[in-house]
Parts: C-alpha cells; structure tokens; sequence
C-alpha cells in the first residue's frame, strides 16, 4: 500500500525557512499599546509619575518606551531627523526613553494631525509593548485623537494637591474632551500621604469636569511622593496602570519595524509623515 502523500497546503505551523522569515512571524502578531499621559508643568510631578508607571509595567513583564514630549524635556537629537531611534536611550533591560520636546508637531499634516508619530515610533522601537506619550493636552490630541476614535482610549491626568495644579488639571481635561474626543480620565494625586487636600482635589476636580464638561474620572489614586521609583506600587497603583494598559490605543507593527531589527544602521525611516494628504 503507497503512503498517503502530505500535502504543504494542509500543513500548520510549519518552521519558517530562515531567520529573518522567524522574525518577521514574531513581529506581525506584536502589539504596542501607546498610553496618552498629560504633561502639567505646574504639578512638578511628571518624572516621578513615568518612573512610577516604569515600575509597574516592569512588574507585569513589560518593557516600556517613555517618550517625554513636555516642555520641561530636552529637545530630540539631531539625527532624529533622519532615524528617529537614533533619540531613544535604553535606561534598563526593561526601560527606554526618549527626550522628545517639539517631535509632535514636525509630524503634522495639512489637517494638523500628528498621527505618523505613531507609526515612526512604533517602527523605532519594535521591542517595547507600552509606549508612555507624555505631552500637553493639545499634542496628545493631535497624535492620538483621529485613530483612538474607534478604541475607547483613557488617558491619564496627574496634579499635585495645590490650587493651581487643580486648576492646570481641569483645563487639560477640557481641552481632552473638546480636541480629543475623551470623555473619561483616570487621575493621579500626587502629594505626602498624610495631605488633607489631595481626595478633596480630586473629589473636585471629578465634580467639576462632570458638570461643566459631561467627562468622567474613572478613578483617582493618590501617589505618595516619599516612596522610591523603584518601590513596588501598591494594589491601587498596579489597578491603576493596569486598566491604562487595557484602554490604550492599540498599535500593530509593521513591515518598516522589521526592517529596523534586521538594518539597526538604516539611516533613513520606513515611513515617511505625509505633509499634503
């Protein structure tokens, strides 16, 4: 009796024929999540608030790319401009940042989105799985509004328990809900864990938003500032950063990603921002 023949259309999960046939199946099935975070120069806790989240997501086995957009940060590199993982810095095996002042808006298009960030930043950085964007309000939303349209994306607002950071705080919604299209926010109170004010700002801010805006904070934890960045984040925290991770925009890599795992040297990027579309 002749054995039956295999046919290859009927095989599954077949090895892949080389190396760089392996990498790309590896990374067509990755996802990036970017995670929207305001920028608010007033509450001077912004450094403290991406190292805290650094800190959780490594706890879940994540490796995050920071990319700090406001004002207070650095300005890209030069060769940014022709590659832009020439401006990534690798802090850890698990952290990656990168200075990025004034990089939304050179990836404007004539309606004003920044959208191709997204795309560029994705193909830079094909090994992260959360990207933190920390920018003001109004970039945030030129980057990421048009495509979190579909995706119920949150995005995560922090103050400190003083006037004028609620004040920074309310405004930075109001702008979310009327250029971005968000209608929820989580909120971080950043304050001594002894602070009388830091619930009653956010009980306010909450009533506030609610009332004049039709928005909705969906949860408030309060994040002490004597604790360590390295500290393991308590059971809030972790629910915290969790339900962002769950909300966030999701992102799939592209052809232009592998190409940056295979060519590390490329000189120019895989994308290009259209500026007439």
């Amino acid at each position: 009796m002749n054995r039956p023949e295999r046919h290859a259309a009927g095989r599954t999960g077949s090895p892949p024929v080389d190396q760089a046939q392996g990498l790309r199946r590896m990374f067509a099935t990755r996802v990036l999540r970017f995670i929207p975070v305001v920028a608010s120069p007033e509450a001077r806790c912004g450094g403290l608030v991406l190292e805290r989240l650094c800190t959780a997501y490594e706890s879940f086995g994540l490796r995050t790319l920071v990319v700090d957009a406001s004002p207070q940060a650095r300005d890209p590199g030069e060769l940014v401009a022709f590659d832009i993982a020439e401006g990534i810095e690798a802090l850890s095996s698990h952290v990656s940042y990168m200075p990025a002042r004034g990089l939304p808006l050179r990836y404007a298009d004539a309606r004003g989105s920044c959208a191709t960030l997204l795309d560029a930043l994705a193909d830079a950085s094909p090994q992260s799985d959360v990207v933190l964007l920390h920018a003001p309000a109004s970039e945030l939303a030129r980057v990421m509004a048009q495509r979190a349209r579909e995706c119920s994306v949150r995005p995560l607002v922090y103050t400190n328990d003083l006037a004028e950071g609620l004040t920074q705080a309310y405004a930075a919604v109001k702008v979310l809900a009327q250029r971005g299209g968000w209608m929820s926010y989580d909120l971080l109170v950043a304050a001594p864990v002894h602070s009388t004010q830091a619930q009653a700002v956010a009980d306010r801010l909450a009533r506030c938003a609610d009332d004049f805006l039709g928005v909705a904070q969906r949860l408030a934890v309060q994040l002490d500032l004597q604790q360590a960045a390295q500290a393991q984040p308590d059971a809030r925290f972790l629910s915290l950063a969790s339900g962002l991770l769950h909300a966030a925009l999701p992102h799939s890599l592209g052809d232009s990603a592998f190409e940056h795992l295979t060519s590390p040297g490329s000189a120019l990027p895989g994308r290009v921002a259209p500026v007439f579309n």
